[in-house]
């Protein structure tokens, strides 16, 4: 089982990544209230939340318009096409090894089994 290529990558810097996870924690905010946000949680100066935002506004990850940022790719898209692209870049896209290599020489309890089991089951679509 291979995983498919995203078509876009989005790589997100530890910076943005910061800034972005307060912004999904309030889905809409103004860049104002962003702005003293990222100051009160980050100690970040206003200029540094704007070019940081810009970046992340480049990316296509959020919009700020009218002074008001609102979400284009949420956390857990971000976050899918981020494992997805780890499991490519690291295991040439083999689920299986990624799998391999996570469990590594321990052993699944038979609950965690038959959870991964019943995954697959639900993904297959042989149905």
């Amino acid at each position: 089982m291979r995983i498919e290529n995203m078509r876009t990558n989005i790589y997100l810097t530890e910076a943005e990544q910061k800034l972005a996870n307060l912004i999904w924690k309030k889905e809409t905010i103004t860049s104002p209230e962003l702005v003293v946000l990222a100051e009160k949680e980050l100690g970040w100066k206003k200029s540094t939340t704007y070019t940081i935002l810009k970046k992340l506004c480049d990316k296509g990850v959020f919009k700020n318009e009218n002074a008001k940022v609102t979400v284009l790719l949420t956390s857990t898209e971000q976050m899918t096409r981020q494992s997805r692209r780890y499991v490519e870049d690291a295991f040439g896209g083999s689920l299986p090894n990624f799998i391999t290599a996570f469990v590594g020489a321990g052993k699944l309890s038979p609950e965690k089994a038959t959870e991964l089991r019943q995954l697959i089951d639900a993904l297959d679509g042989d149905d």
